[in-house]
Formats: structure tokens, C-alpha cells, sequence
């Protein structure tokens, strides 16, 4: 029975302990997934942080040109001042000032305004990109921690588990060894006055 006892016992704990484990590759495999999930929008952030750093000088001046360059190179601007310019110039004709000083101030300032509009907008639309990086990189934190947390309980359990089931195996093997000691001492008690094991059988 002492045997049976400990064997139960064994059993049990490794039950729990491999329960708390299987929940432990869980919340691993879990955190895992969420994490691959964020990647592309953390990833995204961090570029889009670096684009913002280099318009303010952040990264030297020789990314601040690069970064400048490619919106006074981009289609957009070349449309924009192409369509802004012609709209001028053809106001500017239908009221007879096309020789004016006004419309050659006009033209001059016309083009750096553009580009720091956009330059301005375009700085608008990387802070929402970096903005989106940032709550996926503390929302993957976040589940880190939650995940850490979690893990840390579940071998709380697993060792809990462990030491339950060598407390009961210890305890019926116990049991077991004091049999003979038990049996001695309800020998004494009946009046038995010659101990040992040869009264017994």
C-alpha cells in the first residue's frame, strides 16, 4: 500500500508538472506569434524614426540633404510647382503684369515655399508611422512582461508540483519503514515481555 501510495504520488506531480509545462510553451509560443505579428509596424516605426531624425539634423547634414533632395526630386514636388507656376504665370498674363516685379518675387519664393510644405507634411505623416512603431514596441513589451509573469507561476506550479510529489513519495515510504517500529509498539502494549521480531511469527 506505502508502495502504491508513493507511486500515486510520483504520478501526480509529474501530471501537474507537465501541465504547468505544456502552459509555459504556451504562453511562449503565444508571445512568439503576437511578437511576429508587431514586427512589420516596429520595423516600420524604426524607419520612419530615423526619416524624421534626418530632417532635423540628427544624422548630419549629409542625411538632412539626402532626405530634403528626395521630396525636391519626387514627382510630387515636380508636379506641384509645375502646376503652381504655370497657374501664376497665366494670372499674371491675363491682368498684364507678366513683366511685373511682383510675379518674379512671386516665382522666386513660390518654389522654396512648396518644398517646405511638403517637407512639413511629409514630417507629419512619418510621426504617425513612428507613432504606430511605438505602440506596437510597447504592446509587444507589454505582452513580454505578461508572458514573463505567467511563466514565472507556472514553474512556481511545476516546482510546487515536484516537491509535493517527493513529499508524498518520502511520507509513504515513511509510513513503510516504521511499519516494524509500529508493530513493536503494539507488541509492548499487549504485554509482551521479549522484544524482536521471533514473537511475531
Amino acid at each position: 500500500g506505502s508502495s502504491m501510495q508513493a507511486k500515486a504520488a510520483g504520478s501526480a506531480a509529474e501530471t501537474q508538472a507537465g501541465a504547468a509545462q505544456a502552459g509555459i510553451e504556451e504562453q511562449r509560443r503565444q508571445f512568439d506569434a503576437m511578437q511576429e505579428l508587431l514586427k512589420p509596424y516596429t520595423e516600420a516605426g524604426l524607419g520612419a524614426l530615423a526619416q524624421q531624425q534626418a530632417f532635423l539634423g540628427l544624422q548630419g547634414p549629409e542625411a538632412e540633404r539626402a532626405a530634403i533632395e528626395r521630396i525636391r526630386g519626387g514627382e510630387t514636388f515636380k508636379a506641384l510647382s509645375q502646376q503652381g507656376e504655370e497657374a501664376m504665370l497665366q494670372r499674371a498674363s491675363a491682368t498684364g503684369g507678366l513683366r511685373g516685379g511682383n510675379i518674379q518675387g512671386a516665382l522666386a519664393q513660390f518654389r522654396p515655399q512648396l518644398l517646405s510644405s511638403l517637407i512639413e507634411e511629409q514630417y507629419g505623416r512619418l510621426g504617425g508611422m513612428t507613432s504606430l512603431g511605438q505602440q506596437s514596441a510597447a504592446g509587444v513589451g507589454t505582452a513580454g512582461m505578461q508572458t514573463g509573469t505567467n511563466v514565472a507561476n507556472l514553474l512556481g506550479q511545476q516546482g510546487a508540483a515536484q516537491a509535493g510529489g517527493q513529499l508524498g513519495q518520502a511520507k509513504a515510504y515513511g509510513q513503510f519503514l516504521n511499519m516494524p517500529a509500529q508493530v513493536l509498539g503494539m507488541q509492548y502494549g499487549s504485554g509482551s515481555k521479549t522484544p524482536g521480531f521471533g514473537s511475531l511469527f
